[in-house]
């Protein structure tokens, strides 16, 4: 009897460190990331195109992190994604308008986290952030230079999301809602 007991309590310890490992990341499929170069000139702007494939069953969040070239966060915001919505976001109006320092980088990179909504709704992500695999899918066209405003567009790359990660991108946004007093906040464009 006692061998059996200690038996179940092995087998209870490692479900439960299984579980917290997963829990804890890292977290496959749910991190986008990709680059901008905007010249932002005449009729041609780059943009970020986002879809929720319906794989959760529900709504998401795209948690959408954004640096400049010396690796500063320097927008930060969270969008509702529906099933199958397409979202239209501009690297100009929504993503590069509004930077906590003031400073428009021309350059940059964009993290896109999906995530699960809390009550419904998709708060500025610095806390309590939890990635949802499999459900978001992003594009982005990229001006590739100032003088002939050639377009490319790709889709975004994916990468898995380490704990460590997620609380660097939680704690940029922190800092961001601590210190822009409104600066710091980008927008979701146009959609559903």
């Amino acid at each position: 009897m006692r061998r059996i007991t200690f038996l179940v309590v092995c087998i209870l310890a490692v479900c439960l460190c299984a579980g917290s490992a997963f829990a804890s990341g890292p977290y496959p499929d749910t991190m986008k990331v990709d680059y901008f170069l905007d010249y932002g000139g005449g009729e041609y702007y780059a943009t970020l195109e986002l879809t929720n494939t319906g794989y959760s069953g529900g709504n998401i969040c795209a948690d959408i992190f954004v640096y400049d070239p010396t690796e500063e966060q320097t927008e930060c915001c969270s969008c509702l994604l529906t099933p199958n919505d397409l979202r239209t976001i501009s690297v100009v109006t929504d993503l590069n308008s509004n930077p906590l320092t003031g400073n428009v980088p021309s350059s940059g990179n964009i993290r896109i986290v999906s995530a699960e909504t809390t009550g419904g709704s998709c708060p500025l992500p610095y806390t309590g952030i939890t990635p949802v695999s499999y459900t978001l899918r992003a594009w982005a066209t990229h001006i590739q230079t100032s003088d002939d405003y050639v377009l490319t567009e790709a889709a975004s790359q994916d990468a898995t999301l380490s704990s460590a990660e997620l609380k660097a991108l939680q704690n940029g946004c922190y800092a961001i809602h601590l210190d822009g007093s409104g600066s710091g906040q980008c927008s979701c464009g146009s959609g559903d």
